[in-house]
Parts: structure tokens; C-alpha cells; sequence
């Protein structure tokens, strides 16, 4: 009974890990669930301020600030 229990034990200690793994790694699962899921929680943001995005760290660096590297 020992043995069989250590096989058995060893087999689900085994088997879950990869299941899991190899679940989370379907690429539609994925897309449904988790990024549908992120965008329940972080909506995308408006359109207007997106696009305000990259003229404000512009104008906060300067115009020579990649000169610095």
C-alpha cells in the first residue's frame, strides 16, 4: 500500500503543476479570459489623453534631452 500511495502521490505532484502550466499557456485561452479580464479592470483611457501623452514628456525633457546617453 506504501508504494502505491507514493506513486500515486508523486503522479499528482507531477500532473498538476504541468496541467496548470499548460492550460495557462493556451494562447486563446489567453485572449478571452485574461485580457478581457484586463480590461475589466483598467479600462482603456479616452482617446484625448493618450494622445496628450507624448507631447507633455516632450515638453518636460526638452528638446536635447536624448543628447545626455
Amino acid at each position: 500500500m506504501g508504494v502505491k500511495l507514493e506513486v500515486f502521490r508523486m503522479t499528482l505532484y507531477l500532473t498538476f503543476p504541468v496541467a496548470m502550466f499548460w492550460i495557462s499557456n493556451q494562447a486563446e485561452w489567453f485572449e478571452d479570459y485574461v485580457i478581457q479580464r484586463k480590461r475589466e479592470l483598467w479600462p482603456p483611457e479616452k482617446e484625448g489623453q493618450v494622445s496628450n501623452l507624448p507631447s507633455e514628456a516632450e515638453r518636460s525633457l526638452g528638446p536635447h534631452s536624448h543628447d545626455a546617453f
